[in-house]
């Protein structure tokens, strides 16, 4: 059965047929090891579960003796990836549920334009804003993964980085960043600029009204109370109180709360695009994935606040590309022996494939600093 994470699913009826990503997964010749476990209905990007456990950080535990947060959603996903348990993991990305664990675990993770790829099976979170992609080990296996999810080819034009123009946004995404994220980002930008890519920064004010857009809880809040409301009534006890308490901000939303948001989204959209210059101006944008490196399990377990501005943070940046409408890869940028940091190529709706073509370059040019080959 599909449970979501959650207890409150735990006497869910097993499928009686494939959804349409693991079919096309199937027909591919995929071979489906298991199911993995999530944060509550995917419900923070931290990963932390308790009804099932939260598994550690696989890709931390050799660089430290404290056990971190996988990232989330997809955090059981992530981990037996990192592993080496599987070559990929299927997930979804809502505000950064592939993206975020891939970041935190030093993994590829590619959220496509949210159309690209049918949600059909999966338990919705915020059918405005759900993707359905993966998380790998190396941008080639994301694209091989995104075509199959697709059913579609991806063009490469194999642009050298010479030919290419990033643009670094520096409004929201790169505060508070941690040291040891901020040196990572600022030397991988330095490694690509040496390779001949273009980089300039852009303001992109836009996404400082992002906070305020949001306030009331967003699409998440609104279309997963939709969804939830009814089990909330009969078995709100064995909800996690984090993810509930989440999901009724969305009970306080009128029709005419969520019909405006609607129509802010799609101005704020256009506006944003055009400021970015799409689709002639910038072949990508580049930030951190998550302005945090993987913070230890224990503290958020214990405490509400440390456990909500963890998530916050991690949430921060890529959620904004799910309210673009927009495709972004996270691939490492770290150093060897470095704790794991996310590099976030993204741009606007269905600029999938020159998102996937400058990470193909941008993996290779950062390979040496990482330990491997270009």
């Amino acid at each position: 059965p599909t449970t979501g994470g959650s207890a409150a699913m735990a006497d869910a009826a097993p499928a009686v047929a494939d959804c349409s990503a693991v079919a096309r997964l199937r027909h591919a010749g995929a071979a489906l090891v298991g199911h993995t476990n999530l944060s509550e209905f995917a419900f923070s990007g931290v990963g932390i579960n308790p009804h099932h456990g939260t598994p550690a950080n696989a890709a931390t535990a050799a660089l430290d003796a404290t056990p971190r947060i996988p990232g989330g959603s997809t955090s059981g996903g992530a981990v037996s990836v990192a592993a080496g348990a599987a070559w990929a993991a299927l997930g979804s990305d809502t505000g950064g549920s592939i993206r975020i664990p891939a970041a935190l675990q030093g993994l590829v993770g590619f959220k496509s334009t949210a159309r690209l790829v049918p949600t059909d099976g999966a338990i919705p979170l915020s059918t405005t804003l759900d993707t359905v992609c993966a998380i790998t080990t190396n941008v080639r296996d994301a694209l091989t993964v995104h075509e199959v999810l697709a059913a579609r080819r991806v063009t490469l034009a194999h642009k050298p980085l010479a030919a290419l123009r990033f643009g670094v946004p520096t409004t929201l995404m790169l505060d508070g960043l941690e040291p040891a994220v901020a040196a990572a980002f600022q030397r991988a930008l330095a490694t690509l600029r040496d390779a001949g890519a273009r980089i300039e920064e852009i303001a992109l004010p836009q996404l400082a009204e992002l906070a305020a857009l949001n306030a009331a809880g967003g699409f998440s809040a609104a279309e997963s109370w939709a969804w939830h409301r009814r089990l909330l009534a009969t078995k709100a006890d064995q909800y996690d109180p984090r993810v509930a308490v989440r999901i009724r901000r969305g009970e306080k939303m009128s029709a005419a709360d969520y019909i405006e948001l609607t129509w802010a989204r799609r101005d704020w959209i256009a506006r944003t695009e055009a400021a970015m210059g799409e689709p002639s101006g910038f072949d990508a944008m580049l930030s951190p994935t998550v302005p945090l490196i993987a913070p230890a399990i224990a503290p958020l377990v214990g405490s509400d606040e440390a456990f909500f501005a963890a998530n916050g943070a991690l949430l921060r940046n890529p959620s904004a590309i799910n309210f673009l409408d927009g495709c972004a890869l996270s691939l490492p940028c770290h150093a060897a022996g470095e704790m794991p940091v996310g590099l976030m190529v993204w741009s606007g709706a269905l600029r999938d494939d020159a998102v996937l073509d400058a990470s193909l370059a941008i993996e290779a040019a950062l390979a040496p600093s990482r330990g491997g080959s270009a």
